[in-house]
């Protein structure tokens, strides 16, 4: 894949199994450097697995620009990666796996089968038939003293050395697939700059009452737009599909506007969201038809003939506007349109999809090498990054393993003393 010729080069330590560290263990093995990829679990590649147990969304198939702006504050440093390996290479990528991918409707890219288990299987097997060893139940606890990467495994501690190491070792969320955040201290003990990891593309609190969200948790919203007003105060609006939540609302349209409403509620203690409940009616339709005469119908009959109201949205009309509201149609309409909501705390980060913060990518080169720890890089959503659901993810996870492994490459080739390959006694044959 990476087109480069075999090279005698010593070996390569790859610390995280996820897609950023599998394809760059790919590229590297592919050069001719002896791989040796570590992981703290059981297997490689769970979170991969879960997050591809709905349909597995592998990129978007949204033009280069607005795909780039997705990454917000990241736009230029992402987009550099993803010039090198985009979503079109990634639908490639994924052929050349013998797994055929089609855009949906709402323009995300999935495998035709829309399953994430038989693209790990093949791929992994593939890793290890070109030589990629690989050794689990290995979780990396920082440098000895004398720079060697120290892992504790069941058969007690073990250490490795390697003439370039990545660590792709994923964010906050999600722990218990190995995403645990624990590399944080021994990389800023080694002086490698990282921002506070917050829960991303997460649910928010609002603060139900018992009797609604015993109702109404799971409630799908579809459609909705949001309304909302981002960092620099300016009022946006977002059509979408979001879901009630025992705490709050969560979904895809809450996720792709969630960096604004995280940051509203660190800089206010709470953000304001509007929902407008019935896209497509204008208030004074809704009016008219709100105040016409109900006869014997039940006031909820007569929401759901004269508004198309489902029961969760005349929960919501209860719960925000209280029952007299729902007998003045002028109230109702106002409502439906702009149904305020106030959010006071996003989900834990254990809850989240993903993390914001990691890694500053300042503290990095180019080529993602850490600027105060020659040889070691970094790659996937350990880094300064976030985005929303869609693709955006995994595509930014891939292309940025990508881009550390050339970077490994480059600062492999570069003249020096010889450096030591990964030890194979230093790991044991039973683990791997």
């Amino acid at each position: 894949m990476s087109g480069l010729s075999p090279l005698a080069l010593p070996g390569a330590a790859v610390i995280g199994g996820g897609p950023a560290g599998l394809i760059a263990a790919e590229i590297l093995r592919g050069a001719g450097v002896e791989v040796d990829l570590f992981d703290a679990m059981g297997s490689v590649g769970r979170k991969f697995l879960v997050a591809g147990k709905g349909g597995l969304n592998l990129t978007h198939a949204e033009p280069f620009a607005p795909f780039a702006a997705r990454y917000r504050e990241r736009e230029e440093a992402v987009a550099a990666w993803l010039r090198r390996f985009d979503a079109d290479a990634l639908r490639a990528w994924a052929r050349d796996q013998g797994v055929d991918t089609f855009v949906g409707s709402s323009g995300r890219v999935f495998p035709n089968d829309r399953k994430a288990a038989p693209l790990l299987r093949g791929w992994v097997r593939r890793l290890r038939e070109e030589g990629v060893r690989f050794h689990v139940q290995h979780r990396w606890t920082g440098w000895t003293a004398e720079g060697a990467l120290h892992f504790d495994t069941p058969l007690g501690p073990r250490e490795v050395r390697a003439g370039a190491t990545l660590l792709a070792l994923g964010g906050g969320s999600w722990p218990q697939l190995g995403s645990d955040a624990g590399w944080v201290p021994w990389l800023e003990a080694a002086g490698i700059e990282v921002a506070p990891l917050q829960p991303a593309n997460c649910g928010f609190d609002i603060g139900w009452s018992a009797h609604f969200a015993e109702r109404h948790a799971g409630a799908p919203l579809k459609p909705v737009v949001l309304h909302w007003t981002d960092g620099s105060g300016q009022a946006r609006q977002l059509q979408g599909e979001c879901v009630v939540t025992a705490t709050g609302i969560e979904g895809s349209a809450i996720y792709a506007i969630g960096a604004d409403l995280r940051e509203g509620i660190a800089r206010d203690g709470g953000t304001d969201l509007q929902l407008d409940l019935v896209p497509g009616r204008d208030i004074d339709r809704l009016q008219r038809d709100l105040a016409r005469p109900r006869g014997k119908r039940s006031l909820s009959e007569h929401l759901r003939r004269a508004a198309g109201l489902d029961p969760v949205r005349i929960g919501l009309l209860r719960e925000v506007g209280g029952a007299d509201a729902l007998h003045d149609p002028a109230r109702i309409a106002v409502l439906l349109k702009r149904l305020p909501l106030r959010l006071r705390r996003p989900r834990p980060m254990d809850e989240a999809i993903s993390t914001a913060g990691g890694v500053r990518l300042e503290a990095l080169d180019a080529g993602l090498m850490a600027r105060r720890r020659p040889g070691v890089f970094c790659a996937g959503e350990m880094l300064d990054w976030e985005a929303p659901t869609g693709g955006y993810l995994l595509t930014a996870c891939f292309a940025s393993g990508i881009v550390a492994a050339e970077g490994m490459l480059a600062f492999l080739k570069q003249p020096r003393t010889p450096a030591e390959p990964v030890s194979e006694h230093a790991v044991p044959p039973a683990l791997g």
